[in-house]
């Protein structure tokens, strides 16, 4: 396994060289996170976002859903592996044979006890600051998603909208217009 001083921060090539143990592992300010593998409920609202989404996007033809593990590189000290992600048709070019280069249009955090804090804080920081244009934060605690949107391009992302399935909420986004999506079935 390769370590680092605090001082040299770790790059996505000395990631690459980690050997493959079925965690997640993500740099952020080349500081080095470990997730264990997700409990059940995690993957049952990753698939059930996954499956809604990727569905609308194939049938409109508006570019690709992807799921972790699947790296998008900021740059070379930030690299993080969202559970779920959309990368419309117009930013394509960013989609490699191993990665995202850059900012994907939705990124989609599901809560686990082992990393609330870090998407809340410091992903949260991250995306913001690479220009993500809408970050959704599920929490299968609460059975509840928090929408977070930039009012401009490269903006500040703002809560915009906190959904349950207890409260009927269905959730729309203009990054998809026409999508609507049932609370109830993300999280059934």
């Amino acid at each position: 396994m390769i370590t680092r001083s605090q001082s040299q921060p770790m790059t996505y090539r000395d990631l690459r060289r980690l050997p493959d143990d079925l965690l997640r592992h993500e740099l952020i300010n080349g500081e080095h996170f470990v997730s264990p593998a997700p409990e059940l409920k995690h993957q049952r609202i990753v698939l059930n976002l996954a499956r809604i989404l990727s569905n609308f996007v194939r049938a409109h033809r508006l570019g690709q859903v992807l799921i972790a593990p699947v790296d998008v590189l900021f740059s070379e000290h930030d690299v993080v592996e969202p559970d779920v992600l959309y990368v419309s048709g117009e930013k394509a070019d960013r989609l490699r044979r191993r990665f995202v280069a850059g900012a994907p249009d939705l990124v989609i955090e599901v809560l686990s006890p082992s990393n609330r804090v870090v998407d809340r804080t410091k992903k949260y920081r991250l995306y913001e600051a690479q220009g993500v244009p809408e970050y959704w934060i599920v929490d299968p605690a609460t059975d509840t998603l928090e929408v977070y949107r930039a009012a401009a391009p490269g903006g500040a992302l703002a809560p915009t909208a906190a959904l349950s399935p207890a409260a009927g909420d269905v959730l729309e986004t203009p990054l998809l217009p026409g999508l609507r999506i049932p609370l109830s079935e993300v999280f059934e």
